[in-house]
Order: structure tokens, then C-alpha cells, then sequence
């Protein structure tokens, strides 16, 4: 069940990420209000997974599935770039991710 958390937890670092681009500087008061919201789901179940998880395998693993999450999440809502060398990048990072995983 940890694991799962742990990864809703990255999802909600995505989430907080991408809000952060919407704050405009933290001038929105909405965007910045969900943007926290998000920040604190992701620390506490982050918090959470921590209690089952080694500390350095669920910090790697959270801010990896961060990572990944915002550089998706860049190409579909904001057009950045698809280039090979950082869709390679992320790559090593899944696999990273994975061997993590693995090695639990």
C-alpha cells in the first residue's frame, strides 16, 4: 500500500508543479491556493509512504515520478519540447524508478 501512496504522492508533485506555472508569480490567488493544496497532499502522503519506506527509496522514487510527470505534462500543456536527448533523459529516470523498485 506504501508504494501506492508513494505514488500518488508524485502525482500530486506533478500537480503542484504545473500549478506553480499557472500562479503567475503566486499573483493568481486561486491557482496558488490549489497549488498549495497540492503541495501539502504530496508532502503528507509522502509522509505517509515514509513510514514503510526507506527514506532515500521513497524520496528518489517521489521526486522521479515528479520528474517524469512534469516533463509529460510540459509537452501536452505547454508545448515544450519532445526532443530526442530529453525523452531519452527521462528514460534513464523511469529506469532508474524501476530499479529502485526492484530493489526493495
Amino acid at each position: 500500500m506504501s508504494w501506492i501512496i508513494l505514488f500518488f504522492a508524485g502525482l500530486f508533485e506533478v500537480g503542484w508543479a504545473v500549478g506553480l506555472k499557472y500562479t503567475d508569480g503566486f499573483s493568481k490567488p486561486l491557482p496558488t491556493a490549489l497549488t498549495v493544496l497540492a503541495m501539502l497532499i504530496s508532502l503528507g502522503l509522502l509522509g505517509l509512504a515514509m513510514k514503510e519506506l526507506p527514506l532515500g527509496t521513497a524520496y528518489a522514487i517521489w521526486t522521479g515520478v515528479g520528474a517524469v510527470g512534469t516533463v509529460i505534462a510540459g509537452v501536452i500543456l505547454f508545448g515544450e519540447s519532445m526532443a530526442l536527448v530529453r525523452l531519452l533523459s527521462v528514460t534513464l529516470i523511469v529506469g532508474g524508478l524501476i530499479g529502485l523498485k526492484l530493489s526493495h
